[in-house]
């Protein structure tokens, strides 16, 4: 049984991207469909699919590499608001990732989003993860 499903979600994520796979399968939520929308929207991964089944249903999520080097995308993956210590940060207080590079996914009253969204549409919310 896993206590962080986002974690769990990230780090699949991250090892299927350091391995050099195509395609990583993860257990579907809500949640963790819109992280994916989000990282398609914003480059990260080059494809996904989402196929329900009979209980929960699975993402597929196919990875994207740099052509030349074929090093992946995401260079960095990392879960920050914790079961056991939850991070919240206002509309005026949203981090930004590598100066403006990465992004930060913010799960706010108004449905997941990056930062630079939330900031945009003056929200706040937990700071889900940083992705680079």
């Amino acid at each position: 049984m896993v206590t962080d499903t986002i974690a769990d979600y990230l780090t699949r994520v991250r090892n299927a991207s350091r391995a050099g796979h195509r395609v990583v399968q993860i257990p579907a939520s809500n949640l963790k469909k819109e992280i994916t929308k989000i990282l398609f929207d914003q480059g990260y991964i080059l494809s996904y699919k989402f196929e329900d089944s009979a209980v929960q249903g699975t993402i597929k999520i196919a990875l994207k590499y740099d052509k030349i080097t074929k090093e992946p995308v995401i260079k960095k993956i990392q879960r920050i608001s914790k079961p056991g210590l939850r991070k919240y940060a206002g509309s005026e207080d949203l981090p930004r990732v590598l100066n403006g590079l990465g992004i930060a996914i913010v799960s706010t009253s108004h449905g997941v989003m990056t930062s630079k969204q939330a900031k945009a549409d003056n929200v706040g919310g937990e700071v889900l993860c940083y992705v680079y």
